[in-house]
């Protein structure tokens, strides 16, 4: 730990404080002799990295490509950031980001599990070696820095030379800060009065559905616009000449989650509206881009810039400050956001040569062959047909949960799961079968859960995972690039259902759409009793499917299901569709399918 990192650390537990920027325009300084004082600076930004330190896809074991031309990693973000500070001036420059740092490629889930960073004598996280080294300055948590439980973040915690800020991460008991609510650094003029930067960090309130298994009890998420309001006026109070929020939050003002909690998923222009001082907001979660977005405080009227630097380290957002000194105060006269591309530099070979026994580690893990394929399965058309790949995830989940439960008293139920299409292009080929083709079928490292629930409870998790699906008319071309995601529902939020047969007739209004549903050939009973395999964080009300998140738990376990797969085709040896592969569900127009099966 450095000295830096001590002495912050010892102000944060004297001062339970941390630190935000304001903004706005303001008129022109002129000091004695009618010459204006002034100074610039640069704030850049990350967020959502998600585990990115090199240009490369682990799924597919080759360099990162797509057809937009973008290039990942924090390699290439520290040629960038290093290209910024030789223009305007390392004192000049900060470095921050916005949260969902140790979670996301098969290079994080090898130090959270494979070689955790928490055993004795284990390693340090690559994702704090390379942070670190590129000299950040201050991190706001996001909701993926929990997936490990709250030990291996504070086990990362610990290694990195920079805070983790969270202002709205808070005791549950105490409901004081559980992490360093903000940082704050002087910067040096040439005028001999320094610039005073707060950073004040929030994260998501949706943590506390989405892994409520390790934070019920432990820690509460109040909502980014109360958090916000309580800490600028004191980061003003404290010195702040400038306030800039790094939030894991996105702009949209949406929710994900209903009315599981009480407070907006993505809040971040709620708070430049309603909470004065801030100048300008560094924008997480959403995996949008958004070069600049300019809100106005409704109290004050001046703007704030908000900037999101879309995700995996493809882009950099730089906040360019201009102050000017007025009345014996530094004071922010404009802001301006822009981005920088990562595919416009090389990797830093300081970083490759840092992390590269590391990365070689986890594509000699992710290669290794645990079974054979009989014919390739991909999920290029599981979105809109009842493909053999998802049945394969159905069909483990149902068997794990069927054997947890055979010595309980829920041992005559029948077992129902549920999966989603998470990528569009998932392949495992025929031949030989690889941990990476696995993990690229199950993307997240979601565990699993045996709810109960009652027949008209799945009925109307049905219809509402067939929200999905845009409404089209008997008759009408069926594209089906634009059959899907209505209300801009993103594909992890649509189910399949195994373990019995329904029809979805998209000529039909949302809430009227299931037809056919049967159990074991006959209409499905409203009373009758299922267990449900359903993966964690739907279980615990993402994606606001009905019923689910309050039903019975009668069993849940920490081994991610993405292993589960692996071991039941390594058990197996070969994996034949014959094995997993049925025809649950199909698309209907008044009864016509869409599609060939």
């Amino acid at each position: 730990m450095s000295l830096d990192r001590r002495s912050f650390l010892a102000t944060s537990a004297a001062t339970g404080a941390g630190v935000a920027l304001t903004g706005g325009a303001a008129a022109p300084a002129v000091a004695k002799g009618g010459k204006r004082k002034r100074y610039s600076f640069t704030v850049m930004g990350t967020t959502d990295l998600h585990g990115h330190v090199f240009n490369w896809d682990y799924f597919k074991n080759a360099d990162y490509s797509d057809a937009a031309g973008n290039a990942q990693g924090l390699a290439r973000i520290s040629t960038l950031v290093d290209q910024v500070r030789a223009e305007r001036g390392r004192g000049n420059t900060l470095l921050i980001d916005a949260g969902d740092t140790i979670q996301g490629t098969p290079l994080t889930y090898y130090y959270a599990k494979v070689d955790p960073i928490t055993a004795v004598g284990g390693p340090v996280h690559p994702m704090a070696r390379a942070m670190n080294a590129i000299g950040y300055d201050a991190v706001a948590l996001g909701n993926h820095e929990f997936n490990y439980g709250i030990e291996t973040l504070r086990k990362f915690e610990s290694q990195c030379a920079f805070p983790l800020l969270g202002a709205n991460a808070v005791d549950a008991r105490t409901e004081q800060p559980a992490f360093p609510p903000y940082f704050m650094k002087r910067l040096r003029t040439p005028h001999g009065k320094d610039v005073t930067v707060a950073v004040l960090g929030l994260t998501n309130p949706g943590i506390a559905i989405w892994d409520k298994a390790y934070v019920q009890g432990v820690l509460k998420f109040p909502g980014l616009e109360e958090q916000a309001a309580k800490w600028v006026p004191k980061l003003r109070s404290m010195g702040a000449d400038v306030v800039v929020v790094s939030a894991h939050s996105g702009a949209s003002g949406q929710s994900s989650y209903g009315d599981q909690v009480p407070y907006v998923e993505n809040a971040a222009a709620n708070v430049a509206k309603q909470v004065p001082g801030v100048d300008a907001i560094l924008v997480g979660h959403a995996h949008v881009e958004i070069e600049q977005q300019l809100v106005a405080n409704e109290e004050t009227g001046r703007t704030v810039v908000l900037s999101e630097p879309l995700c995996f380290a493809e882009r950099l957002t730089l906040f360019d400050f201009d102050l000017v000194w007025e009345k014996g105060r530094w004071v922010v006269e404009s802001v301006r956001a822009s981005l920088r591309n990562t595919n416009a530099v090389d990797d830093d070979p300081e970083i490759s040569k840092l992390l590269r026994e590391q990365h070689e580690a986890v594509v000699g893990y992710v290669n290794q062959v645990v079974g054979t394929a009989k014919q390739a399965l991909t999920t290029v058309e599981a979105r809109y047909k009842d493909a053999p790949i998802i049945d394969l995830i159905n069909k483990v989940q149902a068997d794990v949960v069927t054997k947890a439960l055979a010595s309980s008293e829920y041992a005559s139920l029948p077992v129902l799961s549920q999966a989603s299409p998470f990528s569009r292009t998932s392949e495992i080929p025929a031949g030989e079968v690889t941990i990476r083709d696995l993990s690229s079928l199950y993307v997240y490292d979601n565990t699993l859960v045996a709810k109960l629930l009652t027949g008209a409870q799945v009925r109307a998790y049905l219809e509402y995972s067939a929200e999905y699906f845009v409404r089209t008319a008997v008759g009408a071309d069926v594209d089906v690039d634009k059959l899907t995601n209505a209300g801009n529902r993103p594909d992890y939020n649509y189910d399949y259902v195994s373990g019995l047969t329904y029809d979805i007739d998209i000529a039909q209004a949302t809430g009227s759409r299931i037809k056919n549903l049967k159990f074991d050939g006959k209409d499905l009973d409203d009373a009758a009793r299922f267990v449900f395999a359903v993966n964690n964080y739907r279980a615990n009300g993402g994606g606001a499917f009905p019923h689910v998140a309050d039903a019975k738990e009668l069993w849940s376990e920490s081994t991610e299901i993405r292993t589960r797969i692996a071991e039941w085709v390594t058990a197996k040896g070969v994996l034949d569709p014959v094995d997993f592969a049925s025809v649950d569900w199909k698309l209907t127009r008044e009864g016509t399918p869409v599609f060939a099966q």
